[in-house]
């Protein structure tokens, strides 16, 4: 079956591949010029005494050979054993488990956001090639695209919670509030979804216009359109069906960058999701946190790469990849 030869295929890359990445990572920990224990102890550390540095150095095994750390550390990995975390005192698997929720929740609305006005904003675009609709959105989206994620996630929290005062500025829920309900929630969802999914549609839609632009010079929608069709019919059930194939794969490609998106949004929203974890792990040069975290970021990457190229073949049977057949 051609999807299990597909996986296994993916697999067969994806093992040396996380090998490659999280033994760069301790390569790159054992290089670092911050010291995990001085950052652990704060201001104590002026005042601690060197032996009971170096006690706290010999537990994290941070003396040992940097081969022996990795081995140490993959060997727990495999038994479920992802460590502590040492800035949030809590088991990593813990910290992880109580945030994914949360980042996947922003992540899976912000791609449906994205993908549903990315998809109609090019396929317009498109429609109107030339038109001032086509100047203004492919104009915001080049505008979109040079624009940094964190400053667009500033700016909305000026216009829309300082200035206007309509939606919140950042959390979960209101200060006042001790649990979490679905009203409250949707409206401190609603600025991180639209800013993650903002900025990372310009892509899609510049793609998608480019691409129905294309397929619109074709034969077979002249034919279409010779045939008395209507020019929706022509559009949405020729022209987009047709260039929408190419963009399975290009959705896969892009999931490092929704990464750094999520990573970027949930800082600046203080939303309690993994990505945001992240930066907060590399502050405190939470080595133990920021692995996982790492790992974790790795795996989605790799998992997105899989998922673009079953939906491909399921899309266009014809597709044989990486010449699996």
């Amino acid at each position: 079956m051609i999807w299990m030869r597909i996986v296994l295929w993916r697999l067969a890359f994806a093992v040396p591949l996380l090998l490659a990445v999280t033994f760069a990572m301790f390569a790159l920990a054992k290089a670092s010029p911050f010291d995990p224990v001085r950052q652990y102890l704060g201001e104590r550390a002026m005042v601690t005494d060197p032996w009971i540095t170096a006690e706290i150095r010999a537990n994290w095994g941070l003396d040992r050979p940097l081969l022996e750390q990795y081995t140490t550390w993959l060997g727990n990995l495999l038994t479920g054993d992802l460590g502590e975390s040492r800035s949030l005192r809590l088991p990593v698997a813990q910290v992880i488990g109580e945030r994914l929720g949360w980042t996947l929740l922003v992540v899976g609305c912000a791609l449906v956001v994205m993908l549903v006005a990315g998809l109609a904003a090019g396929t317009l675009a498109a429609w109107r090639r030339d038109s001032w609709l086509d100047r203004l959105v492919t104009g915001t989206a080049f505008t979109n695209e040079a624009a940094p994620v964190f400053w667009v996630g500033l700016l909305a929290i000026w216009v829309f919670s300082v200035t206007l005062g309509w939606l919140p500025a950042g959390g979960l829920t209101d200060a006042a509030s001790t649990t979490v309900t679905l009203p409250d929630l949707a409206r401190h969802l609603v600025l991180p979804v639209a800013v993650l999914a903002f900025s990372q549609s310009s892509w899609l839609l510049l793609f998608v216009r480019e691409s129905v632009i294309g397929v619109l010079r074709e034969d077979f929608v002249t034919g279409a359109r010779a045939r008395g069709l209507r020019p929706r019919t022509v559009l949405l059930r020729h022209a987009l069906r047709s260039a929408l194939l190419p963009f399975v794969t290009i959705m896969g490609a892009r999931v490092p960058e929704l990464v750094t998106g999520a990573i970027l949004v949930e800082s600046v929203f203080s939303w309690p999701g993994v990505a945001g974890t992240t930066i907060k792990a590399a502050l405190a040069v939470d080595f133990p946190l920021l692995a996982a975290l790492t790992l974790l970021a790795t795996v989605a990457v790799v998992a997105g790469n899989l998922l673009a190229d079953l939906a491909y073949t399921v899309a266009d049977p014809r597709v044989r990849v990486l010449g699996v057949s």
